[in-house]
């Protein structure tokens, strides 16, 4: 491990005419010449720097094992202060959000807005399409029921009245995927599939009600105004313990089971969606036949038609909105679709999300700087990326000049020794944290107590702790909640060293 201090600190060092320990615990007081007088002794004392725990100690005593990565820039000088095995690839989970959202912010423009249309393949002849209708995407992750629902509305305003052919749903803006990472669990609602017709995250509504000696299930795309039940997604009670969940695929709708031992008295939960066309066609058609317009949802079409005209549109909010959300809340589907969406602006449509992937690699490599790295999602859900503390500070450092990603990053809140939130704390960070089973990432901007400013990149991971979970069964490893608790207390520990050391 090899730390580097500041120049200003390093410069103390050669005046006093001491060696630098590198891993030693910083001094209880600045390294300055002797007071000769009790006076100026005193005065001294006053100013002198409270004791910063070394980094190596800190490690240490969080004991998770494994690989603890990290390095920490001034971002005004761009000089690295410290740094421990800072060139050594990490999965940086979610951290690798961040890098999306600067691809997507250099590649679609922070005012980019996604159009999800209604296309008439035949022409409006007194309120009647004598053919098909489209409900069009264009890789807007964030299109929900309402949305669906004020087009609804909108197809009623222009007139149509009778739709003689079937709706055809179109997500071939983007590749479509059935789930993001096939590592993951069947039923977890954050690797959904991803398509560039999306709607309500690709997620569904199942909730259960005990009656009687059973239970009456719904599943539903509800929102805050509406629950449009579907059957693009169906799920049966099965009289076993385990598995909790199962999952097939019935070619025109997902056929979900759960297990009768683990429903208790009631409750819900999302789950993911594996066919999105299919799902935001149902429920458009729901909403559709509540004006009076009967829709029949056809299959999903690759190509929409030369000519068509458009009825209605629904627009979303500008993209440096949806990616500030995606950076609060980490949605890896938004992550996903935003990523291929910079990519087709890039290359064009096609490809998959690996080769998607791999475009934002050699992007981040050549306009961020960071050598070495290697995604193969958008979102970090994939444990295999890879991604070195250096070249993400580095990253970090190069785009603070243009205020690209700091003003889209979410606070984090340091804590007391309690683990209640600290709303006075003199140190103020903004970053994107990262967690998988065994991993723990955190990095952003940090503001020291004097004002300095650094950006930081700290990444943790414990393979060997890795290697022996069972992805297949959804439940959480023994340990992992304990292991992250005190991952994310290093975290913290380091980001307050830096604050002593380079920011009092």
């Amino acid at each position: 491990m090899k730390t580097l201090f500041s120049r200003r600190i390093f410069i103390a060092s050669l005046l006093s005419g001491t060696a630098t320990n590198l891993w030693a615990d910083a001094p209880k007081t600045s390294l300055r010449p002797v007071a000769r007088s009790s006076a100026k002794a005193a005065a001294a004392k006053a100013t002198a720097k409270p004791r910063a725990t070394g980094a190596k100690t800190l490690i240490e005593q969080s004991q998770l094992g494994g690989r603890v990565a990290f390095s920490v820039v001034d971002v005004k000088s761009g000089l690295v202060l410290e740094e421990s095995e800072a060139k050594a690839g990490q999965p940086p989970a979610s951290v690798a959000k961040a890098v999306t959202a600067l691809y997507a912010l250099n590649k679609l423009g922070a005012s980019h807005r996604f159009k999800t249309r209604l296309i008439a393949g035949a022409a409006v002849k007194n309120g009647v399409i004598k053919g098909d209708i489209y409900l069009a995407g264009s890789g807007d992750p964030t299109l929900d029921t309402d949305a669906l629902a004020g087009l609804a509305r909108k197809l009623k305003a222009a007139g149509v009245r009778e739709v003689r052919g079937n709706l055809r749903p179109y997500g071939g803006a983007l590749p479509s995927i059935s789930e993001i990472d096939s590592s993951q669990p069947d039923h977890v609602a954050y690797n959904p599939s991803v398509s560039g017709l999306n709607l309500n995250f690709n997620r569904v509504h199942f909730e259960w009600k005990r009656t009687g000696n059973g239970y009456t299930t719904t599943m539903d795309a509800r929102s805050g105004k509406y629950r449009p039940e579907v059957r693009v997604s169906r799920i049966k009670v099965a009289p076993r313990e385990v598995p909790v969940y199962t999952y097939k695929d019935k070619g025109s709708y997902d056929d979900w089971s759960v297990a009768r031992k683990a429903l208790g008295k009631g409750g819900s939960r999302w789950l993911p969606v594996r066919k999105p066309e299919a799902y935001a066609a149902e429920v458009f058609a729901t909403f559709a036949r509540s004006h009076g317009i009967a829709l029949k949802p056809g299959k999903p079409v690759n190509k929409l038609p030369k000519g068509g005209s458009v009825l209605a549109t629904h627009q979303s909010a500008q993209l440096r909105d949806i990616l500030r959300d995606m950076l609060k809340y980490s949605n890896n589907m938004t992550a996903e679709a935003v990523g291929m969406s910079a990519t087709a602006a890039a290359k064009g449509q096609g490809g998959t999300l690996r080769r998607s992937a791999q475009a934002m690699s050699q992007w981040a490599n050549g306009a961020l700087g960071m050598s070495g790295a290697k995604f193969v999602d958008h979102s970090g859900l994939g444990s295999a990326s890879r991604v070195s503390a250096a070249s993400m500070v580095r990253a970090l450092a190069k785009v603070h000049r243009n205020g690209a990603l700091k003003p889209i990053l979410k606070p984090i809140a340091l804590r007391h020794e309690n683990g209640k939130v600290n709303k006075g704390h003199p140190i103020k960070v903004k970053a994107k944290t990262g967690t998988l089973y065994f991993v723990s990432s955190l990095a952003g901007y940090m503001t020291a107590p004097d004002g300095t400013e650094l950006a930081f990149a700290i990444f943790a991971s414990n393979d060997t702790k890795r290697g022996k979970i069972n992805r297949k069964t959804g439940q959480r490893p023994a340990g992992s909640g304990t292991w992250n608790k005190r991952a994310k207390k290093l975290q913290q520990k380091l980001i307050e060293r830096w604050g002593t050391v380079y920011g009092s």
